[in-house]
């Protein structure tokens, strides 16, 4: 059994089917079938270009937005143990359940055990993001800490959600600079005076937890005055949005919230990505948009647990996906921040299911 070598696809398969250059330079890559192969070839092809072992971008004819550029080839997909449970994504690349909750629109009330469960799972995801935030150096690659997140995940029983879900190739997402989001890790060196988001989702006693901070990356990006003006003004309104959470709140509030924020700090409010519920289910209802006067449908209860998770960029918030379907990066190049918490609504207000510990890398820099 082998997974399949499309970018687009990361099922297990036994097919045997190998492109003709694959075949005679006997690289180990197969595809489901012919399909596959032929949506894959834009990217795959860049492979045999690269008999030296040497770095590549696989996509040059790309309208690149900002500096920063892909670093292939990626490793192959990391594996876990049997013994951890899976969520219903991992296998063949589609959440089912979150599918047909979107049909129904529901939105998930926790009581119970459940709440202890969501709990634990929240303490766990705070751990595995600081134990991987650690390492963030420069001259360190994004595939580097992929794997430290891997091994942080499966040594406390843990599956990293993102594996596979929707066939994204790594095990978290690490977006570096004007990446708004979804970026994924490769060969690509963290370099002094950058920033990197890292965002970290595990699955555990059948929960999701989600979470991502925003890390300076050398003493060059501190000393950066607009740099540090986005990154602290997206963590200042992530915190004043947390603040206002409270039975009876409508979820549109909280974008109302952080864009006067960000105005006022002459930043802008990215409109394609949103928080979301998170339980049983990765990514559900209640959808949480960040910028202001948006239609979001619902209020607060006891009960519901969602993230809060705004990026904010220098320039502009509109946004471009690079080739690999995934990698969201702004459309001026300039960079883009976000921090994102896990919140429980209780009976008089919220917890933080992700809050940070007095030990955790990173935090508040002053502003300059």
């Amino acid at each position: 059994m082998a997974v399949c070598a499309s970018p687009f696809c990361g099922k297990d398969t036994e097919s045997t089917l190998k492109c003709p250059v694959c075949l005679k330079q006997d690289l180990e890559n197969v595809f489901c079938d012919q399909k596959c192969f032929r949506g894959a070839w834009g990217i795959h092809k860049y492979i045999h270009q690269q008999e030296d072992g040497e770095v590549y971008n696989p996509f040059p004819n790309f309208d690149f937005k900002g500096d920063l550029r892909p670093h292939y080839p990626l490793t192959p997909r990391r594996t876990i143990p049997k013994h951890i449970k899976l969520p219903d994504h991992a296998k063949g690349g589609r959440p089912l359940g979150e599918l047909a909750n979107d049909r129904r629109g529901k939105i998930t009330v926790l009581e119970g055990k459940d709440l202890e469960k969501i709990r634990k799972v929240g303490k766990l995801g705070r751990e595995v993001l600081d134990a991987v935030a650690k390492h963030v150096r420069i001259g360190i690659t994004t595939d580097e800490l992929d794997a430290i997140l891997h091994k942080e995940c499966t040594k406390r029983n843990c599956y990293p959600s993102p594996l596979n879900y929707f066939n994204f190739p790594k095990s978290f997402c690490t977006s570096v600079n004007e990446i708004i989001c979804h970026g994924i890790p490769d060969q690509t060196k963290l370099k002094d005076g950058d920033i990197v988001n890292l965002d970290v989702s595990i699955y555990y006693l059948g929960f999701h937890a989600d979470l991502n901070e925003t890390y300076y990356v050398g003493d060059k990006a501190k000393a950066d005055p607009d740099t540090v003006r986005l990154v602290e003004t997206t963590r200042e309104s992530v915190e004043l949005a947390i603040a206002a959470v409270k039975p009876g709140m409508p979820f549109r509030e909280i974008g109302n919230i952080i864009e006067a924020f960000a105005t006022k700090n002459n930043v802008s409010v990215v409109r394609t990505y949103c928080g979301h519920g998170i339980n049983s289910l990765f990514h559900c209802q209640p959808d949480i948009p960040h910028y202001a006067k948006n239609k979001a449908i619902g209020i607060a209860k006891p009960g519901m647990v969602f993230t809060i998770e705004p990026m904010l960029c220098l320039g502009t918030y509109k946004d471009v996906t690079w080739p690999d379907n995934w990698t969201s990066s702004t459309q001026d190049g300039k960079y883009s921040a976000q921090f994102e918490h896990m919140l429980l609504v209780t009976e008089d207000g919220c917890e933080v299911l992700s809050a940070r510990q007095a030990d955790s890398p990173g935090g508040p820099v002053p502003r300059i």
